[in-house]
């Protein structure tokens, strides 16, 4: 059946009751029809974000599309590492990939866009010190400043020790350090030993 204006109005306040965003699952689900997400695209009432995710396209652009793009997308995951850092303002560096923690055994997702760089923690490695953000009114998971600064360091040949020190001076300049909080994180990714030379220094 030839997509009408009705269905293209009815489809509109579906997005809008629901913030505006929709997978292509959660359209469906809704009674929108893929070839009705295809035509709306064509016809810039919708911008797709992401293979899958569309965005009403008369919104307010996003803050941080990307984020929001790989919250939807890989909901299991977790921003790590460089990404991290960069939203808990702990570095200099532009991460040009998406870094996520994915538990042990997951499956690696496939996007489109944004690029991602995964990562497989295991056991507490993995489910300490995850919380629970949101940017653009969508909520994803980010692992907290100090775990995020031991998981530099356990993955230093990655991200670079240069990176990791500076990200641990920076964070201690800032209000609200937990040392104790950062040691435990430590024992957790098994890098105390690597630490706390670094963490003695930084309190001189």
């Amino acid at each position: 059946m030839k997509t009408t204006t009705k269905t293209y109005e009815e489809a509109i306040k579906v997005f809008r009751d629901k913030g505006g965003l929709l997978s292509s699952t959660e359209a469906i689900r809704e009674g929108i029809y893929p070839r009705d997400l295809y035509a709306m695209r064509d016809a810039k009432l919708l911008d797709q974000l992401s293979r899958g995710l569309y965005r009403l396209s008369n919104l307010p652009p996003l803050e941080n599309p990307d984020f929001v793009t790989v919250a939807r997308r890989v909901p299991e995951g977790v921003l790590c590492l460089i990404s991290a850092l960069s939203f808990h303002e702990l570095t200099t560096q532009i991460p040009h990939e998406n870094y996520i923690a994915l538990k042990m055994g997951a499956r690696t997702p496939k996007l489109d866009y944004p690029p991602i760089r995964t990562f497989h923690f295991s056991g507490k490695a993995f489910t300490e010190g995850i919380e629970t953000r949101k940017v653009d009114g969508v909520p994803f998971r980010i692992y907290s400043r100090e775990k995020t600064l031991a998981d530099c360091f356990k993955y230093r040949n990655v991200v670079g020790l240069d990176t990791a020190l500076e990200a641990l001076r920076a964070y201690w300049r800032k209000r609200g350090t937990k040392i104790d909080e950062l040691i435990r994180c430590a024992k957790i990714c098994r890098v105390d030993n690597v630490m706390k030379p670094y963490i003695e220094a930084v309190q001189e």
